[in-house]
Order: structure tokens, then C-alpha cells, then sequence
């Protein structure tokens, strides 16, 4: 299990988190993204680029009030 801060990023993680997941990441393996979700808008989307590319989100949560945590099996 590996773990990634985005929130730096701020709205501009999206790409990041899929090379990190593509990339940083075993298959098979899970991460834990954390971002910062401003509108709520962040967190669909998401949850969209993670079906598509074939991974299976685990769990979706809010860790405080301006951040999110995403919970994420990379596809084998």
C-alpha cells in the first residue's frame, strides 16, 4: 500500500494521480490519494478516470474539510 499527497496540486492532480497510479504502483497494489476537493467536483471525476482506466476504487472519503482521500486498486 503506498500513499500520495496531492493536495499541493490543488484542482491540477488529475494527471499526476494516473501517472502515479500507472507508474508508482504494483499491480494488484492499493493507494491512498489524498487531494483537496474545493467544489465536491473533483470527487466524481475521479471516481470516473479511475473506472476508465480498469482500477477499482475501493473507498471515496472525506478527511477534513477541504480535503479527500480516495482509496484505489490498481488493475493486473
Amino acid at each position: 500500500m503506498v500513499r500520495y499527497d496531492l493536495r499541493h496540486l490543488h484542482d491540477d492532480f488529475y494527471d499526476r494521480m494516473m501517472e502515479l497510479l500507472d507508474n508508482g504502483t504494483k499491480p494488484g497494489e492499493v493507494a491512498i490519494f489524498l487531494f483537496e476537493i474545493g467544489d465536491f467536483s473533483p470527487i466524481q471525476k475521479t471516481a470516473d478516470m479511475v473506472k476508465e482506466a480498469g482500477h477499482e476504487l475501493l473507498n471515496s472519503l472525506k478527511f477534513n474539510e477541504a480535503d479527500w482521500t480516495i482509496v484505489v486498486r490498481r488493475k493486473k
